[in-house]
């Protein structure tokens, strides 16, 4: 007969509190109403430990359009409304406040350290240095929660955006990073930030921020080349697919612990400063033959965060194997990126136009969802 584990030992057993344990911290790559009303996300807190979320114009977009909890308040709300924007602001606030009290506890308990929530500024806004930082000032009086960050996308203009956002004494997670070396300016960006901030006189000890290194997006583009060059006989092409993301990571992240080994660093830690970890994102696996896990298993080290979209978290929860394992990954990464050289990818190419791709597909249902409440506001006018 089969003896089924009790409720500790099932949470003893789950991979995602594991992973908790080792170092990472799991946050949601999702928010929406019907979570939020259903308790399934305060579930996910409690049961595998999620201790954040983040969110981005298209996961906004998904759940309006989808979430029947939204289509009462469009309704109740277009009327007291300035705009098509204000009506979309309203909205996804008021989630993010309610997550946000969700994880006050994670909050607190951590120090800051885990249970924070992420609304990110105007994708329109990308390559607008003061426009970002205007909106990133802005968007944080709205919130109202300390244990909120602002995304501000990495962009070269995004770069004094963060510090200046950061320098004012605002939480920050930086996103839409594809390239090591656009990491260690916008480490740099972080490191000015509290450095200003710490010349004004003002303390930097309650400031937190992540920097977002997206994944599978990488090997989506880098395998095309590859199966190209494949097609062409070129057969060490093959053995490269599904690594660049990964050793991308791991560069990222030997570049981090170098940071945190300088003496700038150290004057900072010295203040109060919090390093600012590096956040995997878009961990879900794009190649359905690819491990539905693979963005989570073979980055697993202290000080980092993984965002995952739910299906990926479901999928850890089910196949996870915890363990430490990005160090040991950094060595060979180097090889994968002298194989892709050989092989004539240019791989700080590949981020630029990663990057603008990034960009346009925030737009594009950012601005679908302006419409469709526009569309709304017009109906409801008529009826």
């Amino acid at each position: 007969m089969r003896v089924r584990m009790n409720a500790k030992s099932e949470m003893a057993a789950n991979p995602l509190l594991q992973l908790r344990k080792l170092g990472q911290s799991v946050w949601l790559d999702d928010i929406g109403r019907a979570m939020l009303d259903d308790g399934s996300l305060a579930r996910l807190i409690e049961a595998d430990g999620i201790a954040g979320v983040t969110s981005n114009p298209s996961i906004f977009a998904a759940s309006i359009n989808k979430d029947p909890q939204y289509q009462r308040a469009i309704a109740e709300l277009l009327p007291t409304q300035s705009s098509d924007l204000a009506l979309y602001e309203t909205l996804t606030i008021e989630d993010l406040r309610r997550a946000a009290d969700l994880f006050r506890r994670d909050y607190e308990g951590t120090s800051g350290g885990d249970g924070y929530v992420s609304m990110e500024v105007s994708p329109h806004l990308a390559y607008d240095t003061a426009g970002s930082l205007a909106e990133a000032k802005r968007l944080w009086a709205l919130l109202q929660r300390q244990n909120a960050m602002i995304k501000i996308p990495g962009t070269a203009a995004g770069l004094a955006a963060i510090r200046d956002t950061i320098a004012a004494g605002i939480n920050v997670n930086v996103t839409l990073l594809f390239s090591p070396e656009r990491y260690r300016a916008v480490a740099n960006a972080y490191f000015e930030g509290l450095e200003t901030r710490l010349a004004a006189g003002k303390s930097i000890d309650q400031l937190a921020s992540v920097a977002s290194f997206f994944l599978s997006r990488i090997d989506t583009l880098v395998d095309k080349q590859l199966d190209e060059l494949t097609a062409q006989g070129q057969k060490a092409a093959q053995e490269l697919r599904g690594t660049a993301a990964i050793a991308s990571a791991c560069r990222a992240y030997a570049i981090y612990e170098e940071l945190l080994a300088s003496p700038r660093w150290k004057a900072l830690a010295g203040n109060g400063g919090r390093p600012q970890r590096l956040l995997w994102a878009s961990t879900s696996a794009k190649d359905p033959t690819y491990s539905p896990v693979k963005y989570v298993e073979e980055l697993i080290a202290p000080d980092t965060v993984n965002t995952m979209p739910l299906e990926t978290v479901n999928a850890y929860r089910r196949l996870g194997r915890p363990e430490l394992r990005l160090e040991a990954q950094i060595a060979p990464a180097a090889e994968v990126f002298a194989g892709l050289q050989r092989l004539g990818i240019d791989m700080a190419a590949v981020a630029m136009q990663l990057e603008r791709e990034g960009v346009r597909k925030f737009i594009e249902p950012f601005d679908k969802l302006q419409a469709s409440l526009a569309d709304r506001r017009i109906k409801q006018k008529a009826g």
